[in-house]
Order: C-alpha cells, then sequence, then structure tokens
C-alpha cells in the first residue's frame, strides 16, 4: 500500500480528565463527535475569525493512555502550542509536544494502511484520502513507499487545501479554507472562539473568497504564491500546484465577473481555467444558474 510520511506534519497531546471539554471550548469542530472510531477535524482562531492552526483530532483508547492526539502542521506546533497553554487556565488538562517521537504516515492512493501501523484512522475530510497513521517517529521510514510530491499531488487532485500552502494562518477565515465544507467547523455546538464571526459569515452569507481547483493548460505550473488576476483586478492567490492542476483562493464574484466579460484568468503569466468542481463542495460556482450572494 503507496504510504508517504508526512515530514511537515507534528504532533500535540491533549490529555487528562477535562481534555474534551477543553478542547470543545476552543476549536471549531463538535469534539462529541470524535471517539476512537472516528477522527475529526478542526482548527483554533482568533477572537477575529481567523485561523490560528488547523488539525485532525485523534482519539487515543484508554487503553493508551486516554486523550487526543492533534495531527497538525510543524510549524505552527509552537503558535498552537502556546495558545492552547493560555487558554487551559484550571482545566485538567496536560499538554505534551510529541513531534521529536512519532511521525505521520498518510496513504497516497486513498487506501488503508497496515492496523498495526500504530494509530491508524480514517482521513476525516472526504473518504477517498484513505487512512492515516501517528507511529513511533524511530522506524516509521520502513513504513513507507512514497514522496511527499504523491501525496499532495494527490491531495491536490482532489481539491484539498493545505495550511501554509493554500491559505495563511492569521489571515484566512475558516469558510476561505472550506472548513464548512470538511466537516471542520460546527454551527450546533456551543461557543467557542472566533464563533460569532463564523456563524455571521455561514447565516449571512457572506464568503466571497474560497479555495478552488485550477488547471494549467499544457501541465505547466506558476511557483507556488503567485497573485491571480483578470482583466487587471486581482483575484486572490494561487496556492500549491501539482501535475498542471492546482488550489487557488479566489474571490468567486469577480472570477464570474471575469468569465462573463471574457477576460483570461492568469497567474505568474500563465492562463488558467476553473477546475472540475470537487463532490463534496456545496456552494454555487461561477457559471452555475444559483450562483449569487451564497457564493
Amino acid at each position: 500500500m503507496p504510504a508517504t510520511r508526512l515530514v511537515d506534519r507534528g504532533v500535540i497531546r491533549v490529555s487528562g480528565d477535562d481534555a474534551r471539554d477543553f478542547l470543545d471550548n476552543i476549536v471549531t469542530n463538535a469534539m462529541d463527535a470524535v471517539t476512537v472510531e472516528r477522527a475529526g477535524y478542526g482548527g483554533l482562531l482568533t477572537p477575529q475569525g481567523k485561523i490560528i492552526g488547523d488539525f485532525l483530532v485523534v482519539a487515543v483508547p484508554d487503553a493508551e493512555g486516554g486523550g487526543f492526539l492533534l495531527d497538525t502542521p510543524l510549524l505552527q506546533i509552537p503558535d498552537l502550542m502556546k495558545k492552547l497553554k493560555l487558554y487551559k487556565l484550571r482545566a485538567k488538562v496536560t499538554l505534551d509536544d510529541l513531534s521529536q517521537t512519532t511521525a505521520v504516515i498518510a496513504a497516497t492512493d486513498g487506501g488503508r494502511l497496515p492496523a498495526d501501523a500504530g494509530l491508524v484512522y480514517a482521513d476525516p475530510r472526504i473518504p477517498e484520502l484513505g487512512e492515516r497513521a501517528i507511529v513511533d517517529r524511530e522506524g516509521a521510514d520502513e513504513l513507507v513507499d512514497a514522496s511527499m510530491d504523491d501525496y499532495h499531488a494527490q491531495r491536490i487532485g482532489l481539491g484539498i487545501p493545505d495550511g501554509g500552502r493554500d491559505f495563511l494562518y492569521g489571515d484566512a477565515f475558516p469558510h476561505e479554507a472550506l472548513f464548512d465544507q470538511l466537516g471542520g467547523v460546527s454551527f450546533r455546538k456551543g461557543c467557542y472562539i472566533g464563533q460569532e464571526v463564523v456563524s455571521r459569515m455561514q447565516h449571512r452569507g457572506t464568503a466571497r473568497s474560497r479555495i478552488v481547483p485550477i488547471v494549467f493548460s499544457d501541465r505547466v505550473i506558476p511557483e507556488d504564491g503567485v497573485e491571480a488576476s483578470a482583466g487587471g483586478k486581482t483575484l486572490g492567490r494561487v496556492g500549491s500546484c501539482a501535475n498542471g492542476r492546482g488550489l487557488a483562493l479566489l474571490r468567486l464574484d469577480r472570477v464570474a465577473d471575469a468569465l462573463a466579460a471574457g477576460h483570461r484568468l492568469d497567474a505568474g503569466g500563465l492562463e488558467f481555467t476553473l477546475g472540475q468542481k470537487p463532490s463534496f463542495i456545496r456552494f454555487p460556482y461561477p457559471g452555475e444558474p444559483e450562483f449569487g450572494a451564497a457564493a
């Protein structure tokens, strides 16, 4: 089974009697849905509703000490640990950075991993991403036979954003990063940090910028992070790209106007088009009859 060691991911452990309630009070996803059989996806926000960090939340069986593991970008761990300690207050919670002793493994073909690979869990965002595992760092490389490029090409092809590549921490709202499409935010749970902004954006339909797939001709791709534009107007920013495809955070209303006016969509001097709408996306696309305020 093709698998990749995600060297850009780290692990934080949240344990203790209050671990579940502690997380539920601050993260975007509903923690009551996270069990040993099902991981969750969520994030931690600023009071203004911007994403500080996002993570997969994995429940640890009681026989292995209980608590939760946060599978998260390695570079965000210092900021996340700082914020988690700030919000801990008197909660009976222990926070540990396990990045020096663990590694994150992911299937690169949407399939399953060996059951004995470590703490194995299905990626909760979409089934096509397959399984992941948190394993002992020593010997982790023996479990992998595919490159990071293979994993990211699969992810990009599926339309799944990656924090730090496709949206910037401290700058993007959850709706822009597709949290609402990928089960990363609950609109039924109680308050959490940044909840008012997220709820307002949901109920008023004010998420004008979204990460969407794009396609370049001749499989030529620009550098990550270049500006996307059309007709002299900025559309947004291109994120990660592979095999002639990419993800871009775009103002969809401006894309719709550009398409209606017959303007070329450009990124780094390369023409692109909108890619096929992923099946998990429920908001209207430019060109669809229902496109409008809900976009």
